[in-house]
């Protein structure tokens, strides 16, 4: 029986030996209207306003060649459903109208990028249809334009070595999905044509931590220009991954940098084991023509199993088909990644190609309430010998013939090579199977765009923004702030308010303390950190620079504002500040309670009285005001004493 090695043995690898190779496609939302009409770049959460319904065909390509991915797309015949807005989302959207001219503002920020990169400008923008017909667009394709190409100087350094650009290009977002089943899909257009940056490096990557830190410098420079967009799948990447003997896989929708070094591995760990798989089945002697092995309906054998899946399946009036995988015991329950294994590869066909729920497999059985005399059956009813295993999937006919059909081609695959495909990023770090690798028949000229000279937008841009280190720098000399804390409000966009504020009289690490840790705090507790406004954090600046606001204060402050139980930070003084008469007289109560020990220690008691007062006054007047206030009482008792 085949035994890869599991998840954990494949950790400490040599990367450059196994010819890793990675590519990174940054994709950026610009801070401009949409591409190719005037409509805001905004999304929405509410219900949109109506819903319009479409079917989406296959086209060749100018040499007559059909795209694998459209093809595959074809195969589902899915409907779509678009919603659409009165306010943010016309006619374009909807291809109802042919576009409007290139949205010559979002050219400019990226041409200001380019430059930014040292990368070699086109000359004139030509606009290309690139065929997308999973329903994301309207039209069917998606526009897309070269703008820039690197050069001998468009490259980043990262401690691995240098990562050199290799395309910048201008292309409008996708439809927003809402909803995905076999026979239907649904998508709001407010976010169709949003414009996008696209970076892509070449595949200079050789160690998965250093894609996290190719990846963290372009989004760096990016926000350098403080004209993307910010926030939660405003930026993605995409991570081209292939090993020697391998294949590349188009991982996409990467949205956490942290995450990127273990999908890499992880890919890594998948190739590997994909080869061995494939090693494997040739010493066994497995042809592919062992796997036109027929397709079953096994229900018989299983209709008095006691199985929740199958009794499930059974009520719905679905029946249980099998096929036999002639000389594949042991591998389709073969760990490929943490926690997936082959079989789970093929699950991902199926369910994508057929639309069924999964599937079971020899090597996970007996299992799922499935006892061994029922195994027997099914084996018996599949002429399975020893050595073989068998599939089984629950469904209509079409469906799973759909399913069986994906699962056959996967599995001559598995003997010849590692499949080219595109994939799904998982929240562990895994991945799951989306559909096969666009090719190159997947472009073609938009005819409805005329091309644009980039010549004069390029005389427009007369300076170029500071590069991301130059900003902390500043931040760093002027502030006195430490390298990290800087890092970290640049990163999340905070800089600007953080100037605005830093003019008030507050220490300004407690000022960066309070838009970064703070706010990270509130964020883990769940608050709605999103409604506190740049107007709350000035206030609060103000106030503590007047001494009518604790610094110890301003969480709860933060937090009261967040949740809607204040508007502002001076209707929480107003309820929450003590007068100098309420201090004075804790302090006299204090001093009194204390007296024995303030006459034997004297002044050395001030730390220990200012521990007491602080118990008492702790968020509702500032710490200094009252250290002032103590000091002097003692030193008036002292006296009197």
């Amino acid at each position: 029986m085949y035994s890869p090695p599991a998840g954990g043995e494949l950790t400490d690898l040599d990367y450059k030996d196994l010819g890793l190779k990675v590519g990174l496609e940054i994709h950026q939302r610009l801070n401009s209207h949409k591409l190719f009409c005037e409509c805001p770049s905004i999304m929405r959460e509410d219900e949109p306003d109506s819903w319009i319904k479409r079917k989406l065909g296959i086209s060749y390509s100018e040499l007559g060649a059909v795209d694998p991915a459209a093809k595959f797309e074809s195969l589902r015949r899915r409907m779509f459903l678009y919603g659409v807005y009165y306010d943010n989302t016309c006619e374009v959207e909807a291809d109802e109208s042919p576009p409007y001219p290139l949205n010559e503002d979002a050219l400019e920020i990226a041409l200001t990028i380019a430059l930014m990169l040292k990368m070699k400008p086109i000359d004139e923008i030509h606009v290309m249809r690139k065929i997308v017909v999973d329903g994301s667009n309207t039209t069917g394709f998606q526009r897309t334009a070269l703008v820039a190409i690197g050069g001998k100087e468009s490259c980043i350094e990262t401690n691995w070595g240098f990562v050199r650009m290799a395309t910048l290009c201008l292309e409008e977002e996708s439809a927003y999905i809402v909803e995905s089943r076999p026979e239907i899909a649904k998508y709001r257009l407010d976010r169709l044509g949003i414009p996008l940056v696209e970076l892509a490096t070449k595949p200079d990557i050789w160690h998965p931590d250093q894609a996290k830190e190719a990846a963290l410098k372009l989004g760096r420079m990016l926000r350098a220009t403080g004209r993307v967009q910010r926030g939660l799948g405003t930026i993605r990447q995409d991570i081209n991954v292939s090993i020697r003997d391998g294949a590349r896989q188009e991982i996409k929708g990467v949205q956490d940098l942290d995450l990127i070094p273990e999908i890499v591995r992880r890919e890594v760990q998948r190739q590997i084991t994909l080869i061995k798989i494939k090693d494997s089945l040739i010493s066994r002697g497995i042809k592919e023509e062992y796997l036109r092995t027929p397709i079953v309906d096994v229900t018989n054998a299983l209709a008095d199993s006691k199985s929740h899946l199958v009794r499930k399946a059974l009520a719905r009036g679905d029946k249980v088909y099998g096929m036999r995988v002639v000389g594949f015991s042991g591998i389709l329950g073969s760990e490929i990644q943490l926690g997936r294994r082959f079989g789970t590869e093929l699950s991902d066909y199926a369910k994508v190609f057929g639309g069924v729920k999964g599937i079971l497999h020899g090597d996970e059985l007996p299992n799922y309430g499935i006892d061994e005399d029922h195994v027997r059956r099914v084996r018996s009813e599949l002429s399975c010998e020893e050595g073989d295993s068998f599939i089984l999937v629950m469904g209509k006919r079409k469906p799973v013939e759909l399913a069986f059909g994906s699962i056959r081609e996967r599995l001559k695959y598995a003997l010849k090579r590692v499949p080219n495909e595109t994939r799904r990023a998982l929240l562990d770090g895994n991945t799951s199977f989306m559909r096969p690798i666009p090719g190159s028949a997947r472009m073609y000229p938009e005819t409805d765009v005329l091309p644009v000279k980039t010549v004069p937008i390029l005389r427009r841009i007369k300076y170029l923004p500071p590069a991301p280190e130059q900003i902390v720098e500043k931040l760093v000399e002027r502030y006195n702030l430490t390298e990290d804390l800087a890092w970290e409000l640049f990163d999340e966009d905070k800089v600007a308010l953080f100037e605005r504020i830093s003019k008030y009289n507050v220490p300004t690490r407690f000022l960066a303390s309070m838009l970064i840790s703070v706010i990270r705090s509130l964020k883990r507790d769940e608050e709605p950190i999103e409604k506190l406004k740049e107007d709350n954090f000035i206030e609060i600046a103000k106030l503590l620079g007047e001494g009518r606001l604790a610094k110890e204060a301003v969480p709860e402050v933060l937090r009261a504002i967040a949740k809607g139980e204040y508007t502002s930070a001076e209707y929480y003084v107003k309820d929450h500040q003590i007068s100098m008469e309420k201090l004075d007289s804790i302090i006299k109560e204090i001093l009194i309670r204390k007296s024995e020990i303030i006459r034997e220690r004297g002044e050395r008691s001030f730390g220990m009285i200012m521990g007491e007062v602080m118990k008492e006054v702790r968020g509702k007047i500032d710490g200094a005001i009252v250290s002032r206030r103590v000091k002097r009482k003692l030193e008036e008792f002292l006296q009197a004493s």
